[in-house]
């Protein structure tokens, strides 16, 4: 004869191996992710936009100048980063509830590829620019760059 045990009976059997919960830690991810992005993305558009004389002030040099600010590559970087993973993430829930079989594998190598792709290359913009790079000619660097000053 089996017994069912009570229903609010903790299951705690023997055999049972304790399993990371990536569901609940994607949600968790979603929620502190989009605080964070909302904080960055208002950030931004604030320093971008608001500060100076709005978007026809923003080019070349602007970018260059901002960028030679460790604080403004770490807060670009964090902002893509976490942008890129939750999109990502995002995409993932939307494959599991929608696709089956080879395809849903398919379609989640393909976001997973193109997170990671993303990340790599704009981490690498942001990390390696140079707006005056060494030995550069002078008709090519904008007019900030130290060639152009003679």
């Amino acid at each position: 004869m089996t017994t069912i045990d009570a229903p609010r009976s903790p299951h705690t059997p023997a055999t049972a191996t304790r399993k990371v919960n990536w569901e609940k830690w994607g949600w968790i991810y979603m929620r502190a992710s989009g605080i964070l992005l909302v904080v960055l993305i208002f950030g931004h558009l604030f320093v971008n936009l608001f500060l100076g004389t709005g978007v026809r002030a923003i080019d070349f040099a602007f970018v260059a100048g901002k960028w030679a600010s460790p604080f403004w590559k770490v807060w670009d970087v964090a902002m893509l980063w976490l942008a890129l993973i939750h999109g990502g993430n995002g995409m993932r829930t939307v494959i599991n509830d929608y696709a089956h079989g080879r395809g849903r594998t398919v379609l989640l190598v393909l976001v997973a590829a193109s997170v990671i792709g993303l990340i790599v290359l704009g981490t690498l913009v942001l990390t390696t620019f140079d707006p005056c790079p060494a030995g550069a000619p002078g008709n090519l660097v904008p007019s900030f760059c130290p060639v152009n000053s003679k």
